[in-house]
């Protein structure tokens, strides 16, 4: 009897355990980031995962004045904030298009948005470039709010459509026997609606515009550079300091940590309602 309960509790002790590994794998590389930041670069390697000795936040005020990482973080959030409103007035009106029409068109078009999944970046990173020169915004994060939409749009129809598609029609006949129109619909009942999805395609958003390095790093300069490139500027040629590296990733990590634990829970309610009905 007792062997038969071990069984049966194997399955689930294993999967807890796999959790706790999982979330080690993520809490260590962590908690080394942030407490090299308080270190020097003997401490670093000698103790490696050792609590520092004293809380100087010395490094921190270094990385803002090496690079002007507060510049560059300013610069980083104007450009995730704006690409991800562009983003969403883009992708919300085309996604409730391609669920609610009821024709071939709108698999196709569904298809030619997929289609953008297979577009590698580094072969538009010459057209972009280009594009950037020609049009006089080369250096400007006006360009990169425009551009990093296009980047995303695929992955956001798609999946704001799905989440569309599972409104019942009835909602929609019903707005529109009392006069309303298809943007009136869009905006008081599919978007109060879908908000756990478009919850979901913000983080995603989010992430992908902040943590974008390649074009960030070719379409910028000194100024208007992201924090994400002015952190390896903290490096040095000849000597690297580890415990003022650290300070600008956690600097850079900060903002990606407070928009999580606002969204989570409309993120969280998304998974669930799409384990429901799958």
């Amino acid at each position: 009897m007792r062997a038969a309960r071990l069984l049966r509790s194997t399955p689930g002790a294993l999967a807890y355990l796999l959790v706790l590994v999982y979330v080690a794998a993520l809490l260590v590389p962590l908690y080394f980031v942030v407490v090299s930041s308080f270190k020097t670069n003997e401490t670093i390697f000698l103790e490696p995962l050792s609590p520092p000795t004293t809380f100087s936040f010395a490094k921190y005020g270094e990385a803002q004045s090496a690079v002007d990482l507060g510049g560059a973080l300013l610069n980083s959030m104007t450009i995730t904030v704006a690409a991800e409103i562009v983003t969403l007035l883009l992708a919300l009106p085309a996604a409730y298009g391609i669920a609610r029409h009821r024709g071939r068109l709108g698999k196709v078009i569904e298809t030619i948005f997929g289609a953008g999944f297979l577009i590698p970046t580094f072969a538009v990173l010459v057209p972009t470039f280009l594009l950037a020169a020609f049009s006089g915004l080369l250096y400007s994060r006006l360009f990169l709010i425009l551009f990093y939409p296009a980047t995303v749009l695929p992955l956001s129809v798609i999946l704001l459509a799905q989440f569309m598609r599972t409104i019942p029609r009835e909602l929609e006949e019903s707005a529109m026997i009392d006069g309303a129109t298809r943007l009136q619909i869009l905006r008081h009942i599919f978007i109060p609606i879908v908000i756990p999805g478009i919850a979901s395609v913000a983080i995603l958003n989010f992430l992908a515009f902040w943590n974008e390095y390649i074009f960030a790093l070719v379409l910028t300069n000194d100024a208007t550079r992201t924090v994400q490139v002015a952190v390896p500027a903290l490096r040095d040629s000849r000597l690297i300091d580890y415990a003022l590296l650290s300070a600008g990733i956690v600097i850079a990590l900060v903002p990606v940590y407070l928009v999580y634990t606002v969204l989570q829970r409309r993120m969280q309610e998304a998974m669930l309602v799409g384990a429901l009905k799958g």
